[in-house]
């Protein structure tokens, strides 16, 4: 049902749409209805008619910030401060854009400034807390840092200090909150915001998001058409209703069918409602990433990226699906369209890490890995990429190499990891095991650790090949062959008796029967110089595979004796 949407808005509308009202106030609706292509031409076209109103110039920059162009937004807020230099919006809008560019220190004096040249204004208050509370990195899911919030909520509450019945102020003040999950706090401030301005779409929106947040689905639908009686024509709420609904899917099961058609419907009416610009495309970009929805997300992103208009970040998205999609040349031609378009300081680690598995997808499998340490180093939160670093180094045969990233993947991947990474960890020292290298003692040691810790976790339901590789792993740390200590002898023998429980063996497992049977064979040979035992053990050993080479020389010496059954 998604794949409806994509086919309902590929023919995008990239132009301006007609200016319909001159006046600043249209234009504030038009944002607030994120109909940017429309209060775009409007604010044009008031900065050249009213050219001596620094506002013009600042909401025009604002909606530079929406569409994430901070280049021209700063060039709009200088303009509103050239127009007056003590213009506090525009200082405002300035360290929004020093806040995007990363540039702290910039963003903290050009807010101050601005601050200190509100005088009984909110509204600077305003845009500075709404300037901390722009992502740093556009896209779903995006969040906001707990330091960045705790300022928002200090500016915004001096805001309301200097005027307590700014809806719009309160609105921000409670998204503040719930960015940090302070329900009550913003359940608060939303409220606050309805009681004073009773006709504003946002703050029902605003409350519906909140309720989502604690899959309280019905009242959050109820907030949504409560904001749609009042606009019918307002676009987030459709926006907000259909990733609720995509929410609702992934939470209920029994609804999830009905509920991604209702996502599908609500997210065509918000584009409809949107101009269908680049930016509602966007949005629905971001949707789709948030459903999984590749195939869609492909299509929609690679006709973004043919306009002339387009958002850089349409290249992000045409990789990612690509990529997921297994399409990797196309992934590769457009995450390397990003790299080269993109600010350097838009690059995401998320934006390595799937060049990385781009890059080994394709081939480049060394390439790869170190954009993937590269991606780790950006952001070490990202502990399952330890995990696929371990994978790729364990299929090049880079075992000791493999063994030390299992080791790090096992130790800060957390709920990411599995019993069998350990397990990996351990054969991955195993094999990259070699009696000349310096370290090959410690490589035992950690494979040897890495299997007891296997055997440990499964002590009610015994994994049979930890035992067998903890014994390969043993026999590998006798020093004299003619002369063993028998480190291994425990674990064959618990292997072969966790095998022989199962029942009738397939041929692989005999093979690896016949080995523990050699190896006892020559413990009763050359340790406990007992002959008989040790034909014993051979005879099971050529039972179960009578091409063991070892079997075949034992035998030979003794002329033959004894019969395979």
């Amino acid at each position: 049902m998604i794949s409806k949407i994509a086919t309902a808005s590929l023919g995008l509308v990239l132009v301006g749409s007609s200016v319909f009202a001159q006046s600043l106030a249209d234009a504030k609706k038009a944002i607030d209805a994120e109909q940017y292509q429309k209060a775009k031409s409007m604010l044009k076209n008031l900065t050249a008619t009213q050219a001596d109103k620094d506002e013009n110039f600042f909401y025009l920059g604002w909606v530079y910030i929406k569409q994430d162009y901070a280049d021209s937004a700063k060039a709009a807020f200088n303009k509103g401060i050239a127009v007056n230099s003590k213009s506090a919006l525009n200082y405002a809008g300035l360290g929004a854009v020093a806040r995007l560019d990363k540039d702290n220190a910039g963003a903290t004096n050009n807010f101050n400034q601005a601050v200190a040249l509100a005088g009984k204004s909110s509204k600077p208050f305003q845009y500075v807390g709404e300037a901390y509370l722009l992502p740093l990195t556009p896209g779903p899911g995006a969040k906001v840092a707990p330091a960045d919030a705790n300022a928002a909520i200090a500016v915004l509450q001096k805001g309301k200090a200097v005027n307590a019945k700014d809806a719009e102020l309160l609105i921000t003040l409670g998204n503040a909150y719930r960015s940090q999950l302070k329900s009550n706090e913003a359940y608060q401030a939303y409220s606050d915001a309805s009681t004073i301005d009773p006709k504003n779409p946002g703050a029902k929106v605003a409350t519906g998001v909140l309720w989502q947040f604690a899959n309280n689905f019905e009242d959050s639908e109820k907030q949504f058409q409560d904001a749609l009686a009042i606009d019918p024509n307002y676009g987030p709420a459709y926006r907000e209703w259909a990733e609720t609904d995509l929410r609702w899917a992934n939470t209920d099961a029994k609804q999830a069918s009905v509920k991604i058609k209702e996502a599908a419907d609500h997210y065509k009416k918000y584009i409809s409602l949107t101009d269908q610009s680049v930016e509602s495309q966007m949005h629905y970009g971001d949707f789709l990433l948030m459903a999984g929805d590749y195939k869609d997300l492909q299509q929609v992103a690679a006709d973004l990226s043919k306009s002339a208009n387009s958002n850089a970040r349409a290249y992000r998205y045409l990789a990612y699906s690509a990529f997921e999609n297994k399409d990797y040349p196309a992934a590769m031609n457009a995450m390397n369209s990003w790299f080269q378009k993109a600010d350097p300081k838009r690059i995401l680690p998320r934006d390595y890490l799937y060049m990385g598995r781009i890059q080994v997808a394709s081939g480049q499998d060394s390439l790869g890995i170190n954009t993937l340490r590269k991606a780790l180093t950006m952001d070490s939160t990202q502990t399952e990429v330890y995990g696929e670093i371990a994978k790729n180094l364990y299929g090049q045969k880079k075992y000791a190499e493999a063994g030390d990233a299992y080791r790090t993947f096992t130790q800060k991947g957390g709920h990411s990891v599995k019993l069998t990474d350990y397990f990996y960890e351990g054969i991955s020292y195993y094999f990259g095991y070699d009696s000349k290298r310096p370290d090959a003692d410690s490589l035992l040691v950690k494979a040897d650790s890495a299997f007891s810790y296997v055997i440990a976790k499964t002590a009610t339901s015994p994994y049979a090949d930890a035992y067998l590789y903890r014994a390969r792993v043993n026999d590998l740390k006798e020093k004299d062959r003619n002369n063993i200590v028998g480190y291994a002898k425990p674990f064959y023998d618990k292997y072969i008796e966790l095998i022989l429980a199962k029942g009738a063996a397939d041929d692989k497992t005999k093979k690896n029967l016949a080995e523990g049977y050699v190896y006892l064979g020559n413990y009763y040979t050359y340790k406990e110089k007992d002959p008989a035992k040790a034909t014993e053990n051979y005879t099971k050993a050529r039972d179960n595979d009578p091409t063991n080479k070892q079997v075949q020389a034992y035998f030979a010496k003794q002329g033959g004796a004894g019969k395979s059954k």
